[in-house]
């Protein structure tokens, strides 16, 4: 199982949305089954999936000092993707979840306090040692601070081509338990989130290479 870890310390960052949305497209892409994990106090990701009529993905209820023996019982039942929501702050507890993950996606919005706001996330990330990339939320079509939001970024990180844009489909959706790709399938926000999850398949995917070719050659020299 590949867990997926969203997270910003900049409240409405469309952390919640897009975790929701991105488990669906894993089960819409014949990917999963996928699972949930909600470690926000506010637990607005589980009061969506709690007004979901669909039964996918599930959503795992889990105490943080349990997290690790759960997302290997989680693995253990055939789960296939873990996706994460955690809460907009700096604390010891989303750096403990930050090291489980095998990608931490940033939500980020093109706009100078978002920008501003970026440094403690990224030091928080980056002291966790885990592959990461920024993903731009929320962003208006053909707006300039978009392109300098990304070429910014990308001065830090992997900044993934597929952006999110501020569309009334997302905050739509989530009012009942749905998401984009489901109320609006064929719909540019749809084709904007299948992009996205297409994506974070490929590099948790060139990810899984890398770590098995480095313990190959782990493997290699102890039998030299």
């Amino acid at each position: 199982m590949k867990t997926v870890v969203i997270t910003s310390q900049k409240g409405g960052s469309g952390k919640t949305t897009l975790t929701a949305n991105l488990a669906v497209a894993v089960e819409q892409a014949n990917d999963g089954p996928a699972v949930l994990i909600d470690t926000d106090p506010q637990q607005t990701l589980a009061t969506w999936w709690n007004v979901r009529e669909a039964e996918s993905p599930k959503l795992a209820p889990v105490n943080l000092r349990e997290l690790p023996d759960r997302l290997g019982a989680l693995s253990k039942a055939a789960f296939t993707y873990c996706f994460i929501d955690t809460p907009p702050a700096l604390t010891e507890q989303n750096g403990q979840v930050l090291k489980l993950a095998d990608l931490v996606l940033i939500p980020t919005r093109p706009s100078p306090n978002d920008l501003w706001s970026l440094g403690a996330t990224l030091d928080l990330v980056k002291k966790s040692g885990v592959p990461f990339a920024f993903v731009l939320t929320q962003a208006k079509a053909n707006a300039r601070i978009t392109v300098q939001t990304i070429a910014a970024l990308s001065q830090h990180g992997q900044v993934f081509p597929s952006i999110v844009h501020d569309r009334v489909d997302y905050a739509a959706s989530m009012t009942d338990g749905r998401t984009v790709l489901e109320i609006n399938p064929n719909g540019p926000a749809a084709a904007e989130i299948g992009e996205l999850w297409g994506y974070t398949r490929k590099r948790l995917r060139e990810l899984a290479n890398v770590s098995e070719f480095v313990h190959a050659e782990t493997r290699a020299k102890l039998h030299a």
